[in-house]
């Protein structure tokens, strides 16, 4: 699909959670806490949140050491948005969520995990429900916790160096000069996503890429 290309707002679908007379979505970054993992691949999670956070207005992020995690919400349109970046290191991403989960009280199907995705091409993004972890030792950590039925966006990171790249010290380096000057152009069509689920477009699974 085009970079930007909106979809028509789609408002005849189940909604994702009732709160009222609201909807209730979650949607989760994936990172590491600390500045020593600011840049690299495996925090593109929290990258694309901060962006969506900033690009439609959310509060401060505040930290909640009770949910294991920093956090933001408003409400947009009729639905409660609730941002969330796990402050526990990324192979203990479930442990945030099952907290979460439990504090607001909303089924595993309502979360939407943002985070990085080895098996992708760096220039692609996809979206689906449900599925493996497929190595991600995060998404596993989730999975574990609230089992595989939340959505998810998946960020490509794989290049031609990954293959010849120990896995591990491949998602926690940066970005090449060349996916640097892309990375506007990702969180752009990331936000892009996340803002036609926000307002009523179903998750349903695609593939977008965004290199110009």
């Amino acid at each position: 699909m085009a970079l930007f290309q909106r979809k028509p707002i789609v408002t005849s679908g189940a909604p994702l959670y009732t709160l009222g007379l609201q909807k209730t979505i979650v949607i989760i970054g994936l990172g590491n806490p600390g500045k020593q993992y600011d840049g690299t691949r495996h925090n593109i999670g929290f990258n694309a949140l901060d962006h969506l956070a900033n690009k439609l207005d959310f509060p401060d992020w505040i930290e909640k050491k009770d949910l294991k995690a920093i956090t933001t919400s408003q409400v947009i349109a009729d639905t409660r948005v609730i941002l969330i970046k796990p402050t526990t290191f990324m192979n203990l991403s479930g442990d945030a969520i099952q907290v979460v989960s439990h504090f607001y009280k909303i089924a595993s199907d309502k979360f939407i995990v943002v985070y990085d995705e080895l098996d992708i091409p760096f220039g692609q993004i996809r979206v689906r429900i449900g599925g493996s972890a497929a190595g991600h030792n995060g998404v596993q950590s989730i999975i574990n916790t609230l089992g595989d039925g939340f959505g998810r966006i998946r960020i490509g990171i794989r290049n031609e160096i990954a293959e010849k790249a120990d896995s591990a010290n491949f998602v926690l380096g940066k970005f090449s000069s060349e996916e640097k000057d892309q990375l506007p152009n990702l969180l752009l069509e990331t936000n892009a996503v996340l803002s036609e689920i926000i307002h009523g477009q179903p998750l349903n699974p695609e593939t977008r890429t965004f290199l110009v």
